[in-house]
């Protein structure tokens, strides 16, 4: 007969228990590895059939026929996967850099990747940003559907000076604009309606924001001479080092908003920030802004600080691609220019 678990059991086999997970997941990884790897050679095997015209589309089919015949155990091998391969592999051969990131992620993660992106700068964007962040396949399609890379691209992140200098990795971490519209929002909510919609739906914020983040505390409190101030929402940010003070505005941003903004960041760093903790930095969350007024309003301001807006819907992709290929050709054609 065992002996039942004492009342401190997980401080006394944690680190077994901890062993025993990392195991698995080492293994669950080399599977990916060694699933990919093949995918991989397999489809450089196909491409060079094809391309030497040793094979046409009909032997593809029949060896996917072939295999599904002798291997009826085997899956994953159709038509229409082999034909995958094939383009898997032609999309990334030629770029070491990027194809060592492709068996980091799971096949589906890689065919989401390579049948939605446009072009070759999307693919590494997404792959790096889905290793990164670990998001599941359901994350990473909705990532597309937001248009995550072309406003990265056309809508870089506004931040002040300050901001720049004190937390330079800090532009790849924050964003223009945060999609909330797991929230469901009507439109004339309320900033109580957005505040509590957050925490309500806390976990998918916290994937929006970016893994990293870590929720400290809502209406986080401040005492000041005296006086009792309340933040919006704290959280903690694990890479960058430092607190992340975000308030809330449901209106458009204005630039006294900076002010109380600022004063709290000071509140933070004098009271709350421990010694090996970097500068607070300070996020106001606002439903619209004007980016004239932002970038004045952020020229002078002496606080790491940054605007951005939420949104409580998807944005429209075909017009956001619009701007991102205006982009791109304004770009090619100054690097023409003498």
């Amino acid at each position: 007969m065992s002996a039942p678990d004492t009342p401190n059991s997980d401080e006394r086999f944690g680190e077994v228990l901890a062993l025993i997970h990392n195991a698995r997941q080492r293994a669950v990884q080399a599977v990916n590895t060694q699933l990919i790897e093949l995918y991989w050679q397999i489809g450089a095997y196909i491409s060079r059939k094809l391309e030497q015209a040793e094979w046409g589309d009909a032997v593809v089919s029949q060896l996917a026929d072939y295999l599904a015949r002798t291997q009826p155990g085997l899956s994953g091998f159709t038509r229409r996967n082999l034909f995958r391969m094939r383009q898997f592999y032609e999309a990334y051969r030629g770029d070491e850099k990027v194809s060592a990131l492709l068996t980091q992620l799971p096949w589906t993660h890689n065919l989401i990747i390579l049948s939605q992106s446009k072009r070759p700068e999307e693919r590494e964007f997404y792959l790096r940003m889905a290793i990164r962040e670990k998001w599941s396949s359901r994350e990473l399609e909705r990532q597309f559907k937001s248009a995550l890379f072309e406003r990265s691209v056309t809508q870089p992140a506004k931040v002040s000076a300050v901001l720049r200098q004190t937390h330079p990795d800090a532009l790849e971490v924050f964003r223009d604009a945060y999609m909330v519209e797991f929230l469901g929002l009507p439109g004339g909510h309320a900033e109580a309606d957005l505040h509590q919609g957050l925490l309500a739906r806390l976990r998918d914020f916290l994937i929006e924001l970016g893994r990293d983040f870590c929720f400290v505390g809502s209406e986080y409190p401040l005492q000041v001479g005296g006086r009792d101030f309340a933040l919006d929402l704290l959280f903690f940010h694990r890479g960058l080092n430092c607190l992340v003070a975000i308030e809330l505005k449901v209106g458009r941003f204005e630039p006294e908003y900076l002010g109380k903004l600022g004063f709290y960041l000071e509140a933070l760093d004098r009271d709350e920030r421990k010694p090996h903790e970097n500068p607070a930095i300070g996020v106001l969350l606002c439903a619209s802004k004007d980016d004239e007024v932002v970038e004045y309003a952020l020229n002078r301001s002496l606080s790491p600080a940054l605007i951005a807006e939420y949104q409580t819907q998807l944005p429209d992709k075909a017009l956001l691609q619009a701007k991102l290929h205006e982009f791109y050709a304004l770009n090619t054609a100054q690097g023409e220019e003498p």
